[in-house]
Parts: structure tokens; C-alpha cells; sequence
């Protein structure tokens, strides 16, 4: 081999990926915070078919829906998907009105989870920065095919070349990595998290941009599944229960940012949890049929992604499992038994939930969106309930599975100050993957901040209405039980005013605590202008050394329609 080093397949990946930025849009939940109110709280966010998406009746029509057969009515859904704050991103408005909304959707989730990561974009013009996302279904593109007339070359970009979705986000933020969609059917985002991991970890990208996207826009994909009987009737997945008779379709757009975790701990980036390792394999011929899920098939992926992680899978203690509450539950129980039941300590069972119970199957994102929940089970050192779990199902074993589904919070098992969790996903494809995932590691104290320091707080926004809504965002970030009373002052203004793009509209106020810092922004909300608030100054001001990154509100996009006439239904299909 001419004395090049070949990496044995036992062979540890190489070094952790860590995850320093989050951005979600899913039902009932924008942003990760929400997310975590939403898992906590035990919220079912499925509901009817909303009226601006497609009419589930006119789809029928002539003939009736099949007794039985209302679970197409049934979904997960993002709310104003048609909205793009087009002029943000310059995108012209002709050119937006032909963009899918799954294009729309991911650039203002992409700059959510920058902002989360205290990563500037006008930084990143330029920088190895590499793109992959997970993508399956064209339904605006679908929607759009039978009328030729007025589509051209933009209609061709912005909707029906799925490469277009990843080659959008690198264009409008000028990152010059790989940039590459990936289709595995459902487990797209999972397999697009192996891929940006093994790219940074080989030193192709610096930085990866990893997301998953998912709009329900058509009727079709739905009805076809509810045809084959995979739909549940009642549109709830409910993983691991004896009344599990089918999933629901959910939009789901999911942005991670990863970084290697050496580079993120010297660039004092605030690490949310670290990737140790993942595995990708495919089912071949191990089963009886080209879309049946193969227990052979997933163990192989989980233990290549433990192999890679370097560490037991007895270990883990959470896995959020695909989930999707059909027959493949018991292929995923029976696998994961398998690997994790190895050598496990007596009394000790691993906890196994599905983020499908809450918000529906979010398909091509849904590894991401498994993926947002495990690292906010890893920071809270808690799992949620998974709902729906009432009476176990009959064809598990669960007096031998080392398996656990929790129907209340639990707390998150640890050894030696880590917890360790895992996040599994499967398609039609036959496609698995396994990400294997660790708490990050304590961070080192810093000096307390000195007591009655004056600190500023800049905002800044492209217009006085986005100006307007962030100052009211951050009082109530900043007034007693609002999310930032649980930061130092120190780090909420680093955050703000050194880890987040500055505008042209900006505003700045100075205080000493939180309530003087939220009274300041109330006063200019109503239009008064006490001391302490006024025009920011020229250079980003000086912060603390110690002060560190913490999440801060979501920006208030200022958003426009630009949706096309896709409201009527399109040919319907034979129903049985």
C-alpha cells in the first residue's frame, strides 16, 4: 500500500462533531425552545388539513372518500408556509414567486440556526463552508407541472431541481463547500448529518450546514399512503402501542450547524451537544420485499455508527427511534434490542420515544428533527414523555427488551457526568442510519460578573418595523420569567452584539440588571426616550472576556406572500 494508512472499519471515525446551532420550524413549534415547551408539556400538534393548503373533499370529488379512509385529513403543519421575507435575502419578487417553500422556509431557518450559533454570515461569504440537505418530495413542483404556461427557467430552479434547495442556501450566503441534496426517502437528513460530519471531519468544509425539509403541499403523497393502509386512522403516531395502526404526514424544516469540536471549543463557540459517531447501510435483499424494513439491515447501520463512536452501545441511555407507530416498530424494537441489549446493566433500560408522537412524521427531516429533540434531552438532562403509549404492543417481548417508553418525563441517566443518547431513522429506501450523540462537556467557570456593571444591548434590524418587533422580543426576553433572566447580562449583550449581523436600523440601551435593560426598551416601545437609550455606537462595543454565547430571541422576519394558485386540486387519483 506504498505505507498509506488504511482505517480498519473497527477503527474509531476520528474527532467528535460538535453542534453549535440550532433552527427549527415544525408544528406547534419555531425554534428549539418551543420545541422543548411543546416535548415538556406533552402537546399533540396534529391537526386537520388547514384551508390554505389543499381541499381534502374537492381532492375526492366526484367520488366520496372510502368509509374509513379520513386519515388524509390528518397532518403535522408549519403555519404561513407561504411567507418569504424575500427582500431580506434579495431575492426579486418575480423569482420568489416560483420558489418552492421548501426553499423559502430553509434560508430563514438557516439564518435562525447561524444566529443560534453566534455565526456571522457575512463572515462565512467565501469560507469552506458546506451545505447538505435532506429533501424528498417536489410538491410545489407537482403542482406547477400542468401548466406550462408562464413557467420558464426560474419555475425550473426554484421548485422542480431538488439540487436547486442546497445550491440556494450556498448561493445567498456565498459558501463555497460541497453543496449536495440528498434523497433517501425518509431517512434524507439523517444520511445528510453522516455526510457533513464525514466531510468535516476529512477537512473538505470548516463548517457544515446540515438541514431537512418537508412541506405538505398536495393531497396525493397522503392519500396514495392512506390507499396502502399506512395511514393512521385517527392521523396519530402512536410508536410501540397495541392500537398502532399507521403514521401522519408532517412539514418539517430543520437546520443544524456542525463544526468540529476542537475548532468550536477554540473558537469559543457555545457547543449544544457533540456528534461521536454515525452509520449508513442499506437492507439489500435481507427482507421479503423492496420497501420492508430488514432487522438485519438497521443493526448493521447502529453498529457501524457505535464502532465509529468508540464507545459501548450499553452505554446509551435514550435512543429516539424513527418511530413512526406502523408495523416497522416492531423491525426498529426488535434491532435496537439487538445492539443495545448487549451487556447491559441489570435494571437499567434504555429509554426509546418518537418525536412522530407529538408532531407527526416529518419524512425527509424527520432525522433532524429526532436529532433537535435528543440535543435538548441532552441539555436538560430529561426526557419527555412519548405520547400515545398506552397499552404496550403484544408482538413485543417487553418483559425481555431492554426497552423503555416513557409516558412521563423521566431523567436522563448519566455516567461519569455525560449522558449519551442516539437517534435512529430508516426509509422505503431501505436506507438506515445511527447518530450517536453525547452531552457537551461542562464548561469551565468564569469570574461572576462584577456587580453593577453597566452593560449596552445593541439591536439592529434592515427597517423600523423588524427594529420595532425585536425591541418588544427582547423586553420580553428580558422581564421577570422571560427566558433571559436565567442568563448574565454579560453574555445576552456578547451574544447580540458580537455573534449577530448588524443592520441598518439599530438601537442601543445601557443598564445594570435586566429589568433596567427591558424598562429601557418598554420606554422606547412607547415612544419615550429616557437616558440609557439612543443611537448605538459606531464600533461593536466592548464586552467581557469571559462572557460567553447563550440563545437569544428569534428574529421577527418582516415576510410577504408570494404563493401561486395552487389551491385547486389537482386530478384526482382512482380511489379503491
Amino acid at each position: 500500500m506504498g505505507g498509506k494508512h488504511v482505517r480498519s472499519a473497527e477503527a474509531p471515525a476520528g474527532e467528535p462533531v460538535a453542534v453549535i446551532g440550532l433552527g427549527c420550524r415544525l408544528p406547534g413549534a419555531h425554534g428549539p425552545d418551543r420545541l422543548w415547551r411543546l416535548l415538556t408539556e406533552a402537546i399533540d400538534a396534529v391537526r386537520e388539513v388547514p384551508a390554505d393548503r389543499f381541499d381534502i373533499d374537492a381532492y375526492y370529488a366526484p367520488r366520496p372518500a372510502p368509509p374509513g379512509r379520513t386519515d388524509s385529513r390528518w397532518g403535522g403543519f408549519v403555519d404561513q408556509v407561504a411567507e418569504f421575507d424575500a427582500e431580506f435575502f434579495g431575492v426579486p419578487a418575480d423569482e420568489a414567486a416560483h420558489l418552492d417553500p421548501q426553499q423559502r422556509l430553509l434560508l430563514m431557518t438557516a439564518w435562525e440556526a447561524l444566529e443560534d450559533a453566534g455565526q456571522l454570515p457575512d463572515r462565512l461569504a467565501g469560507s469552506r463552508t458546506a451545505v447538505y440537505v435532506g429533501q424528498s418530495h417536489t410538491d410545489y413542483w407537482d403542482l406547477q407541472a400542468g401548466r406550462l404556461a408562464g413557467l420558464g427557467l426560474p419555475t425550473l430552479t426554484g421548485s422542480q431541481q431538488r439540487a436547486m434547495t442546497a445550491g440556494r442556501l450556498s448561493y445567498a450566503f456565498d459558501l463555497r463547500g460541497a453543496s449536495v441534496t440528498v434523497d433517501s426517502a425518509q431517512s434524507s437528513a439523517g444520511v445528510a448529518v453522516h455526510l457533513a460530519a464525514q466531510g468535516l471531519r476529512a477537512g473538505d468544509a470548516d463548517l457544515a450546514l446540515v438541514a431537512g425539509v418537508n412541506l405538505v403541499l398536495s393531497p396525493t403523497p397522503a392519500v396514495l399512503f392512506g390507499q396502502a393502509g399506512v395511514l393512521a386512522a385517527d392521523g396519530r403516531c402512536k410508536f410501540g402501542d397495541a392500537g398502532a395502526d399507521g403514521f401522519v404526514r408532517s412539514d418539517g424544516i430543520v437546520v443544524a450547524v456542525l463544526k468540529p469540536l476542537s475548532a468550536a471549543l477554540a473558537d469559543g463557540d457555545r457547543v449544544r451537544a457533540v456528534l461521536l459517531g454515525s452509520g449508513v447501510s442499506n437492507d439489500g435483499r435481507a427482507k421479503p420485499s423492496l420497501t420492508a424494513p430488514s432487522v438485519t439491515g438497521q443493526v448493521a447501520a447502529m453498529r457501524a455508527a457505535y464502532r465509529a463512536a468508540g464507545i459501548a452501545p450499553s452505554e446509551v441511555d435514550y435512543v429516539e427511534a424513527h418511530g413512526t407507530g406502523t408495523r416497522i416498530d416492531q423491525v426498529e424494537l426488535a434491532a435496537l434490542t439487538e445492539v443495545l441489549g448487549t451487556d447491559r446493566p441489570a435494571g437499567r433500560p434504555c429509554l426509546v420515544g418518537s418525536i412522530k408522537t407529538n408532531i407527526g412524521h416529518t419524512e425527509a427531516a424527520a432525522g433532524l428533527a429526532g436529532l433537535v429533540k435528543t440535543v435538548l434531552c441532552l441539555e436538560h438532562a430529561t426526557v419527555p414523555p412519548s405520547l400515545h403509549h398506552r397499552v404496550p404492543h403484544p408482538d413485543v417481548d417487553w418483559a425481555r427488551v431492554p426497552l423503555l417508553v416513557p409516558d412521563t418525563s423521566r431523567p436522563l441517566p448519566g455516567r461519569d457526568g455525560r449522558h449519551l443518547a442516539a437517534v435512529n431513522g430508516q426509509s422505503i429506501s431501505g436506507t438506515n442510519t445511527h447518530l450517536v450523540l453525547a452531552s457537551a462537556s461542562p464548561r469551565p467557570p468564569t469570574p461572576a460578573p462584577v456587580p453593577g456593571q453597566t452593560h449596552t444591548l445593541v439591536l439592529s434590524a434592515r427597517d423600523p418595523v423588524g427594529l420595532r418587533a425585536l425591541a418588544e422580543a427582547y423586553a420580553v426576553f428580558l422581564e421577570p420569567g422571560g427566558a433571559g433572566r436565567t442568563a448574565a447580562l454579560r453574555d445576552i449583550c456578547h451574544s447580540t452584539n458580537d455573534r449577530r449581523v448588524r443592520h441598518p436600523h439599530q438601537l442601543a440601551v445601557s443598564g445594570t440588571s435586566h429589568a433596567e435593560l427591558g424598562g429601557r426598551l418598554r420606554d422606547h416601545l412607547r415612544g419615550e426616550r429616557p437616558t440609557g437609550v439612543g443611537a448605538p455606537p459606531p464600533a461593536r462595543p466592548s464586552v467581557d472576556p469571559a462572557a460567553r454565547l447563550v440563545s437569544l430571541p428569534l428574529r421577527p422576519w418582516r415576510t410577504s406572500s408570494h404563493w401561486l394558485d395552487v389551491a385547486a386540486p389537482p386530478t384526482p387519483v382512482p380511489v379503491s
